[in-house]
């Protein structure tokens, strides 16, 4: 088997913010948003399964699967991609193709990553589970869709008291709305 990569793709404010606390960002609400759709595309179609904790999941669960107009792609995707979801109280995820994923975090997707066939591992939202699988090492590659906002509240993608991480910058691009994708491999 190759095995996967773990992705951790967020939308993101100018100053690091990554938690929805204002209504900071909507893709659709971006003016022209063709050129972001189609990345968000290709991002989604690497995508062999996904990762959320259980809010995040919870709130995809309420949306997605109701919207009939999805410019995005993003329902199409989220219906059917394999979903795991981080959760101790959990039983029943009660959406198609989604599995509770009980256990130490850092073993069971440690054992994802392993068992994959190559494709990558999403994470999205989900800030608890991505700061535990950052202080883990288990990131492999950060997609940061950045909006031309800046927010004093909500929480940052670095966890506190974390180590500073070397990364590389693998892509930079912009789109017509002001969103910039900035890509990160994970240096070793």
């Amino acid at each position: 088997m190759a095995g996967s990569r773990l992705v951790v793709t967020e939308n993101i404010s100018a100053n690091g913010v990554i938690e929805f606390v204002d209504d900071w960002f909507d893709p659709a609400d971006q003016g022209d948003a063709d050129d972001l759709f189609a990345v968000m595309g290709e991002q989604m179609a690497s995508e062999e399964a996904l990762l959320l904790g259980r809010k995040t999941f919870e709130d995809f669960r309420g949306y997605w699967p109701l919207q009939t107009d999805d410019a995005s792609g993003s329902s199409a995707h989220l219906n059917r991609v394999p979903k795991y979801v981080v959760s101790s109280t959990m039983t029943d995820p009660a959406w198609s193709n989604s599995t509770v994923l009980p256990g130490r975090l850092e073993d069971r997707v440690a054992a994802l990553k392993a068992g994959g066939d190559g494709g990558d591992l999403g994470v999205t939202g989900s800030i608890s589970v991505v700061h535990a699988l950052m202080r883990a090492d288990l990131v492999d590659e950060y997609r940061l869709f950045v909006y031309p906002v800046l927010t004093s509240r909500g929480r940052n993608l670095m966890p506190d008291r974390m180590a500073p991480q070397a990364l590389s910058l693998t892509e930079c691009r912009s789109f017509r709305s002001g969103v910039v994708l900035q890509v990160y491999t994970r240096l070793r």
